[in-house]
């Protein structure tokens, strides 16, 4: 597959995919998800792989689903089918999962803001190693969103993970370390260093073994309900993009741009991108 919002590169037994539009601060695009599936798919049909890291180019990982006016801001307003609607967010949870259902383990590299559908992406990701100040945080948990994968939750103990949610507070590196949100924070200067460092350690153990223990891992939390979990978040994703408050602030966006949509919702925080100026 020609690959056009991320590159796939393998070296020995370590497949890395990039998120690569780094213009936009890799902000998903609407066929990056198929993209990330299908690399991952090549990364697990290639015997010599034993290993996966998900990386993004440029400043940051992932800025979230790309907002641009008229992208991923829905239909127009008086034709809203939420049955469509469910189809589309189900689907891009399913994308994203790809990397929690990899037989060979994956690592995600987090540098730079993970903010919004980033963190669904690194979330269902194995093992997260950050930077010591990248930025994580679920902003529209204030308005017009639900996570779709629904894996703060599992990642976190419930207080921890509503403190986020019910306030939509990114959180540092450090942090994400601390409240167990992530394995691992190290200086930006050494974060590929440790990620590279740990996947070679991985890519020791055959693969029947490395599918074997993440497999008996990963059926602990679907015996916690992940799945019927990750249904509601599909569904609340869709339901706050259309609730009085996350249907202004969309018109927002459509008719004065995702800056003073961000103002908005961001201003009164004083955090994400409103609180660097």
């Amino acid at each position: 597959m020609a690959y056009q919002d991320l590159l796939y590169e393998k070296t020995g037994k370590i497949a890395r995919i990039i998120l690569n539009r780094p213009h936009r601060l890799n902000a998903i695009s609407a066929g990056l998800p198929d993209e990330l599936e299908q690399a991952v798919a090549e990364a697990n049909a290639d015997p010599e792989v034993r290993v996966i890291i998900l990386k993004g180019a440029g400043r940051a990982f992932c800025a979230g689903f790309d907002l641009s006016p008229g992208f991923f801001t829905g239909p127009p307003l008086e034709s809203w089918d939420p049955t469509l609607d469910f189809a589309m967010t189900t689907r891009f949870a399913a994308k994203f999962m790809s990397l929690w259902y990899s037989r060979k383990p994956t690592i995600a590299q987090v540098h730079g803001w993970c903010v919004a559908g980033g963190t669904d992406l690194v979330l269902c990701s194995d093992i997260i190693i950050a930077a010591e100040d990248a930025q994580i945080g679920y902003a529209p948990a204030r308005v017009w969103g639900s996570p779709l994968t629904a894996m703060w939750a599992y990642r976190l103990s419930a207080e921890w993970a509503k403190r986020l949610l019910l306030t939509g507070d990114p959180v540092d590196g450090r942090t994400a370390e601390r409240i167990g949100l992530i394995y691992k924070a190290v200086p930006a200067e050494r974060l590929e260093e440790e990620v590279e460092s740990l996947a070679q350690r991985m890519a020791l153990i055959p693969v029947s073994q490395l599918a074997a223990m993440k497999l008996l891992v990963n059926q602990a939390y679907e015996n916690m309900g992940l799945r019927t979990t990750q249904l509601l978040g599909s569904i609340l994703d869709g339901l706050m993009r259309h609730t009085p408050e996350g249907l202004a602030w969309r018109r927002l966006i459509d008719e004065k741009g995702i800056r003073a949509a961000i103002d908005a919702r961001d201003g009164p925080f004083g955090d994400y991108s409103a609180g660097k100026r």
